[in-house]
C-alpha cells in the first residue's frame, strides 16, 4: 500500500529518506502522480507529463547505489527551461512539441543530485503576461500568478517538493505569494540560465518555489555549490529593516497588514526592527524596466517575430513592436538608472540585515485572464538583489498573502538563515485543504 501522503513530505525528508533506504523513489513518484491524477483536471499545472517516464526514472534511481543529496525529490521544470527527454513548448504554438537534444543547467545539475523531474509546467506565452490555463489551488476562479503559474501550483498542491521558475518581473515571487509556497529569487546570474529560454537578459533570473526554507537551500546547494546555511538560533539579534515608501500607497489592505502585521510580529519576538527609506530616484525603476524589459525581449524574439508572428498574442505583439521603437540611446540610458539605483543600494543594508517590503499587491486577483501586477516584486529582479516571499498571512477572502524579505547582493546564505527564523517566528498561513 502507497502512503500517499508521501507526495507532501518536503525535499529534505524525502531525500534524508532516501539516503538512509525507508523511502523508494518509485514509491515518491506514484504518491505524487496519484495527487496529480486526483488534481489535475482542476488545477492544470502541468504542460507535459510522462507517466512511464517518471517511473523510468525513479526506478533508475532506486538501482542506483550511491544517493544524490536530492535523490528521489520531486520536481517540476517550468516550460521555459530545456529538458532532453521531454519537449520544451514556452506557452506557444510555435513551440509545440519541440524538443532539445540537452537539458538545461539547472535540470542536469538537479538531475546528477538525484532529482526525479516530473514533467513540465505551465509557463504564461514565453514567460510573458499572456495566461495558461493554470488555476490558484486555494481557489481555482483565481489566478495562480505568472508567468511561473504551473510551478507555484503543482508545488502548493504537493504534486512536486520543489519547481524551478524564472523571474524577469515577478514571475517567481508573485505566483508564491498568491500560492503560498517559498519563492526565492537569487541573486542576479548566481543560477546559471544555459538552456532557459531569454525573455530580457539583464533581467532574467532562475529561481525556486518550494515549501519550506530548507528545501530551498537544499536546492541552491546543488545548483550553485554553496556551503550549507549556518541556520539562526531563536535569540540570534536580527536587523530587520521595513520599506513603506516604494508604491506603498498601491497596495491593497491585505498586504499592508501583512507587513505592519510581520513587523510588529518580529519586533515583539526581539527582532530589532527599524524603517529603512529608499531614495526618490528609485520611482523611475518601473519605467526603467518598461524600457529594458521591451527593449530586450523584442531582439530576444527577433526569429519568432519576423517568422512566426501570428501565433504570437495580440499583447507580446504589443511589448514586441514597442521593444523594436526604442532608440538604443534610450535603453541605455533606462540601463544608467537601473544600475545608479543599484550603487545607491548599498546605503539601503548598512544598518539592515534585510528589508522587509510587500510580497504582493494584494491576495491572487479574481480570474484566469491576468496574473496580476508585478510592481512589487520587479524593482528587486532589477537591483539583482537575493528576496525571498513568506507565506505567513492570509488576507479577507482566505486566500494567501505573503511578505517578502530583500538581502544585499550576494547575502544570499545571510537571507535565507534569516527568513528561515522569520518563517519559524512568524508561522505560516493558509495551506491547500489535503
Amino acid at each position: 500500500m502507497i502512503d500517499h501522503s508521501l507526495n507532501a513530505l518536503p525535499a529534505t525528508e524525502i531525500a534524508a529518506r532516501v539516503r538512509a533506504g525507508s523511502l523508494r523513489c518509485e514509491d515518491i513518484a506514484q504518491a505524487c502522480l496519484d495527487r496529480i491524477d486526483r488534481r489535475e483536471p482542476t488545477i492544470h499545472a502541468w504542460s507535459f507529463l510522462d507517466r512511464d517516464l517518471v517511473f523510468r526514472q525513479a526506478r533508475a534511481l532506486d538501482s542506483q547505489a550511491e544517493r544524490g543529496p536530492m535523490h528521489g525529490v520531486p520536481v517540476g521544470v517550468k516550460d521555459i527551461i530545456e529538458t532532453f527527454d521531454m519537449p520544451t513548448q514556452m506557452g506557444s504554438p510555435i513551440y509545440r512539441g519541440y524538443r532539445t537534444r540537452s537539458d538545461a543547467s539547472c535540470v542536469a545539475l538537479l538531475r546528477a543530485a538525484g532529482a526525479l523531474i516530473l514533467g513540465k509546467t505551465v509557463t504564461c506565452e514565453f514567460a510573458g503576461t499572456t495566461a495558461g490555463e493554470t488555476t490558484n489551488p486555494h481557489n481555482p476562479s483565481h489566478t495562480p500568478g505568472g508567468s511561473s503559474s504551473g510551478s507555484g501550483a503543482a508545488v502548493a498542491d504537493c504534486m512536486a517538493a520543489v519547481a524551478l521558475g524564472t523571474q524577469t518581473g515577478g514571475s517567481v515571487q508573485r505566483p508564491a505569494s498568491y500560492c503560498g509556497i517559498v519563492g526565492y529569487k537569487p541573486t542576479f546570474g548566481l543560477i546559471n540560465r544555459q538552456g532557459v529560454k531569454p525573455a530580457a537578459e539583464s533581467l532574467d533570473t532562475v529561481g525556486l518555489m518550494a515549501r519550506t526554507v530548507e528545501d530551498v537551500e537544499l536546492a541552491m546547494r546543488v545548483l550553485t555549490n554553496a556551503e550549507p546555511v549556518g541556520w539562526l538560533p531563536q535569540k540570534t539579534p536580527v536587523r530587520v529593516g521595513v520599506c513603506r515608501n516604494y508604491a506603498w500607497e498601491t497596495a491593497e489592505l491585505a498586504t499592508r497588514e501583512a507587513v505592519d502585521n510581520a513587523a510588529a510580529g518580529l519586533a515583539k519576538s526581539g527582532f530589532s526592527v527599524s524603517e529603512v527609506i529608499l531614495p526618490a530616484s528609485f520611482d523611475d525603476l518601473p519605467m526603467a524596466r518598461v524600457i529594458v524589459n521591451d527593449f530586450e525581449r523584442a531582439r530576444g524574439m527577433a526569429f519568432e517575430w519576423h517568422t512566426h508572428r501570428d501565433l504570437i498574442s495580440a499583447s507580446l505583439a504589443k511589448t514586441i513592436s514597442n521593444g523594436f521603437a526604442i532608440p538604443r540611446e534610450r535603453y541605455l540610458d533606462a540601463c544608467m538608472r537601473v544600475e545608479n539605483c543599484r550603487k545607491r543600494l548599498g546605503d539601503g543594508f548598512a544598518d539592515v540585515d534585510v528589508l522587509l517590503v510587500p510580497a504582493a499587491q494584494g491576495e491572487a486577483p479574481l480570474g484566469l485572464s491576468e496574473t496580476g501586477n508585478h510592481r512589487f516584486q520587479s524593482i528587486w529582479t532589477q537591483l539583482g538583489t537575493p528576496a525571498v516571499t513568506l507565506p505567513t498571512h492570509a488576507g479577507a477572502r482566505g486566500l494567501p498573502v505573503g511578505i517578502q524579505l530583500v538581502g544585499a547582493p550576494y547575502a544570499d546564505n545571510r537571507l535565507l538563515a534569516v527568513a528561515e527564523l522569520v518563517f519559524r517566528t512568524l508561522g505560516r498561513g493558509p495551506v491547500v485543504k489535503y
